[in-house]
């Protein structure tokens, strides 16, 4: 299991530094002093945080706050996922950026990495979830607030789908096999590996339209490998869809096109 630190930093003096090894670590309180608000916390723009296995995957987080005295000075941010393994905590290790907004408020910027390859922030698959982010902020008087969930987010698997139509071309009134495969990021490996067990949509596009419809419904097998047949109409696009689940997102794949003749 990872250990990774969370740091804060109340004011210019008093320093909070705490070490996350495990469950009990990571369950932080909420606290304060005066009457320092946080108005509004945004992750990644709202958007669930989508991670392969490969690239590094920036999350910017904005955190906006509010006090009578003045400037908030300092923001801490960290985020934590699901359990079972807590070390899944991580921290911002770049500096965090305040921008004042009015006399009163200020918005604090900071950019959390997860990283496929290190293990940073999804060194397990059960990182996949929903996320906590943790806040600190303070102010010119010293007054300061701390939110262990201040809000949520998603983290999710990045997911492929793919998909292969034939014969090419076929008679009309043939039978067309349409095949295809979908897959999701595993974190423990850094591959991909099948999405077994899912509801996944075979949708056509006619030749000449900009709309596919739902033809069927399958699930994906034991690996992950999707296979249905249809019978062959006009020229057109087959496609599979993918709604997405809690911990992988939505995916279509490319278009595959038919010539009926």
């Amino acid at each position: 299991m990872r250990a990774t630190k969370r740091l804060a930093l109340i004011g210019t003096g008093l320093a909070l530094v705490a070490t996350a090894a495990g469950a009990g670590a990571a369950q932080a309180e909420d606290g304060g002093s005066g009457n320092i608000t946080i108005d509004k916390v945004v992750v990644n723009g709202g958007k669930p945080v989508v991670v392969g296995t490969t690239n590094v995957v920036p999350v910017k987080v904005s955190v906006t706050a509010s006090d009578d005295s003045g400037i908030v000075e300092t923001t801490y941010i960290s985020a934590y996922g699901p359990g079972p393994n807590y070390a899944q905590i991580w921290y911002d290790e770049g500096e965090i950026t305040c921008v004042k907004a009015s006399t009163t408020t200020s918005t604090c910027t900071g950019t959390l990495l997860f990283d496929p390859k290190t293990g940073t922030g999804v060194d397990y698959n059960s990182a996949a979830g929903t996320w906590r982010l943790s806040t600190l902020v303070s102010a010119e008087d010293y007054d300061y607030i701390h939110r262990d969930a201040a809000t949520t987010f998603k983290v999710q698997r990045y997911s492929k789908l793919t998909v292969n139509a034939s014969p090419e071309p076929v008679k009309k009134g043939k039978t067309i096999t349409v095949t295809g495969k979908l897959s999701r990021a595993n974190w423990e490996d850094n591959q991909y590996h099948g999405y077994t067990n899912q509801p996944v949509k075979l949708q056509f596009r006619k030749k000449g339209s900009n709309t596919y419809t739902t033809v069927k419904t399958i699930k994906s097998n034991s690996t992950g490998n999707l296979k249905t047949t249809v019978t062959a109409s006009t020229d057109g696009y087959f496609r599979y869809s993918f709604a997405g689940s809690a911990t992988t997102p939505a995916v279509n794949a490319t278009g595959d096109f038919v010539d009926v003749q």
